[in-house]
């Protein structure tokens, strides 16, 4: 095969010629592998600046095939089937590949052009790469855990500074819109997944956060090493502020291996009284030792824990502060202002699937937190309350849910399991927790939307019957959703809609 001639480094010429930031796409050859919501942004928004675009995806299904109509229409060409996602093609040369972040590394057309020396990038990395040097500010998130939240509460607090900003990455507009939208954001917060960042190689946010690091993935990169180390990635170039949580050690390492602009800061996050450079809480209020001057002797009042009451059934839970704190941070580190940390937290609201009441029944509170899809979330959002019924289970991914049973137990009066491998929930169970009740829902066929709908209902008429007054019956399976459910989002919407049913609910 005849690839395109590469420069040092193993770099295709093609690209190392252009000058970037404002990266001019035009006349280059561009493979986009993966055609969900992020590859259909690098096409659009490449062959629109002159790109000669192909993209290739093993999916056929009616909505890809719908998205492949218009971009065919407008000159991009697309491919469908497995055969084409298995080698890079043969017809034509390629001088970069933009990837779809659910490509594992290890796939062969992706090995194939590492060897070719053809450059492998995210959409995050084109997009930094294709903004111009005068476009908005970047302010990243990633974790395990809390990203969505921290995020749009992030972007709450900017709007609430006056600045037009917008939440983007693995939420909301894919990264490469929001850069290059044509009537210009002063700040993107952005959020941003392992598998982004694997790929992504320049980032230089203003100031970025890891929030968490815990077992998640690890099939995807490889190991626990690997995927903290792609986390990592989001500090390079920080130039103001590299975000920590004072209590996981791992994010602190992350900083201190990073290769941060001279004079970025390392900026802690601690629930309790904040040490010098550090934003934390001391009697209800939320303090900054950060981002002032006279740091050494004083704090800045940003906001208190009752701004946060509205964001869960018995209030904020620690991680809702803590991620909280880290929107502020992230703000503090563009300069916004304390007044307006406080206004955007107060205005807030939790998006769906996080930590969501859903209704009310014969004084049982029902909460939607479908989105705590491995273990340490549900750690998290079981701390929430009291006495619980959990709904769990799912595709756990081979994680250990020992930990999380025997830190949950005092807090269980009851758990429904759902998933069609519910071994190693119940092992976990009847080793931590042997006096609580299970209910095991008989999985069924759950291949259409009417097996799916039954399985829920069971699982909350279950779940009815385990709670009593005062208590939360509460969705965080702990586990993936894809062995039964179509995502995470079908399954807290078809919780929703039983609950709903329920003789006696009111929202």
């Amino acid at each position: 095969m005849t690839a395109t001639a590469t420069g040092p480094a193993g770099r295709s010429r093609a690209v190392e010629d252009r000058p970037w930031p404002g990266l001019d796409v035009s006349g280059l050859r561009i493979l986009v592998t993966g055609f969900g919501v992020s590859g259909y942004a690098v096409a659009d928004q490449t062959m629109q600046r002159g790109a000669r675009v192909l993209v290739v995806d093993g999916s056929e299904t009616p909505a890809i095939r719908e998205r492949a109509q218009i971009l065919e229409v407008l000159g991009v060409e697309v491919r469908l089937g497995r055969e084409h996602t298995l080698a890079l093609p043969r017809d034509r040369e390629i001088d970069v590949v933009v990837t779809s972040p659910g490509w594992r590394p290890d796939q062969p057309l992706l090995t194939e052009a590492a060897e070719a020396g053809i450059p492998v990038w995210s959409e995050v990395e084109l997009a930094r790469r294709m903004q111009a040097p005068d476009g908005p500010a970047w302010l990243g998130v990633t974790g395990t855990n809390g990203k969505t939240t921290t995020v749009t509460m992030l972007e709450s607090i900017l709007q609430h500074a006056g600045l037009r900003a917008v939440a983007c990455g693995n939420v909301g507009l894919p990264v490469i819109e929001a850069a290059l939208d044509l009537e210009g954001f002063d700040v993107l917060a952005i959020e941003l997944s392992s598998f982004q960042l694997h790929w992504t190689e320049h980032l230089d946010c203003e100031a970025a956060a890891v929030l968490n690091v815990s077992a998640d993935h690890l099939d995807w990169h490889g190991g626990a090493q690997e995927y903290a180390r792609a986390k990592g990635r989001i500090y390079e170039g920080v130039r103001t502020a590299c975000i920590y949580t004072v209590a996981d050690e791992t994010t602190l390492r992350l900083v201190e291996d990073a290769d941060v602009v001279e004079g970025a800061r390392a900026v802690g996050l601690t629930l309790g009284s904040p040490g010098l450079s550090e934003l934390g809480v001391v009697d209800g209020v939320l303090v900054d030792r950060a981002f002032l001057a006279e740091r050494r002797s004083a704090a800045a009042e940003i906001g208190t824990l009752a701004d946060l009451e509205h964001l869960g059934p018995h209030g904020a839970g620690p991680h809702v502060v803590l991620d909280a704190l880290a929107a502020a941070a992230l703000a503090r580190a563009y300069g916004v202002p304390a007044p307006a940390v406080r206004d955007g937290l107060r205005a807030y609201r939790m998006g769906g699937h996080r930590a969501e009441q859903i209704a009310t029944v014969d004084g049982i509170t029902f909460v939607d937190d479908t989105k705590a899809t491995n273990p340490a979330a549900a750690a998290a959002s079981l701390r929430g309350a009291e006495r619980i019924v959990w709904i769990a289970g799912g595709d756990t991914k081979g994680a250990d849910l020992s930990e999380l049973v025997a830190s949950a137990r005092d807090r269980l009066t009851g758990v429904v399991l759902l998933g069609r491998d519910e071994a190693p929930f119940t092992a976990a169970l009847q080793r931590h927790a042997p006096d609580v009740p299970v209910r095991r829902i008989d999985p069924g066929d759950t291949d259409d939307a009417a097996g799916r709908t039954r399985l829920m209902e069971d699982a909350v008429q279950a779940a009815r019957s385990l709670a009593t007054a005062g208590d939360v019956v509460l969705l965080a399976p702990a586990a993936a959703s894809i062995d039964q459910f179509r995502d995470y989002a079908e399954r807290g919407d078809l919780f929703a809609a039983a609950v709903s049913r329920l003789p006696g609910a009111s929202a």
